[in-house]
C-alpha cells in the first residue's frame, strides 16, 4: 500500500509549510524566524519524535487495555540526541513511559512496551536502523 505526503509553502519565500498525509489532516511545519520562517509551528524534526511517542503509546496504551490495566493517566517523554555537525541527524532517542493509577503490575507494563519496541511500532522499527532507541519507566502509584 502506497502513503502519500502533500507539503505547501505557506508564504513566499519563507520555511513556513503546511502538510497533509492519507488521512487529510493539516499540520503546520515552520522555523524559527532568524532562518526565515514564522516561528508558527512544529519543526519537522521535531515530528520525528512526536511519530515515535505516537506510535509506540498507541501500542501501550490498546495492550495495557486488552489485559484489563486500569491506567488513570498515561504520559511519554522522548529525549533525543543531535550531531553537531551537518547535516544535523538525531543519533539517539530515549523514551519514557510513566504510567499512573492503583495497582498497575510492571510485569504488565513491561511486557507491553517490549512488545511494542520489538513488534509492532512501525517508526521504531525504522528508527532502529538510523540510531540507537532506548527506553525506560516509572509507575506512579495513586492512593
Amino acid at each position: 500500500m502506497s502513503k502519500q505526503a502533500y507539503v505547501k509553502q505557506v508564504k513566499k519565500n519563507a520555511i513556513t509549510f503546511a502538510g497533509k498525509t492519507n488521512s487529510n489532516h493539516w499540520v503546520i511545519m515552520d522555523g524559527p524566524e532568524k532562518f526565515g520562517g514564522s516561528d508558527a509551528g512544529v519543526r519537522p524534526k521535531e515530528l520525528m519524535m512526536l511519530a515515535l511517542a505516537g506510535c509506540t503509546g498507541s501500542d501501550v496504551a490498546s495492550i495495557l487495555s486488552k489485559k484489563r490495566v486500569a491506567l488513570d493517566d498515561f504520559e511519554i517523554t522522548v529525549t533525543a540526541e543531535e550531531s553537531e555537525e551537518h547535516p544535523i541527524v538525531f543519533t539517539k532517542m530515549h523514551i519514557e513511559y510513566v504510567f499512573y493509577g492503583k495497582d498497575i503490575q510492571e510485569k504488565d507494563v513491561e511486557r507491553a512496551i517490549e512488545l511494542s519496541q520489538t513488534k509492532y511500532c512501525g517508526v521504531t522499527a525504522m528508527y532502529e536502523k538510523a540510531m540507537e532507541i532506548t527506553h525506560s519507566y516509572r509507575i506512579e502509584s495513586l492512593a
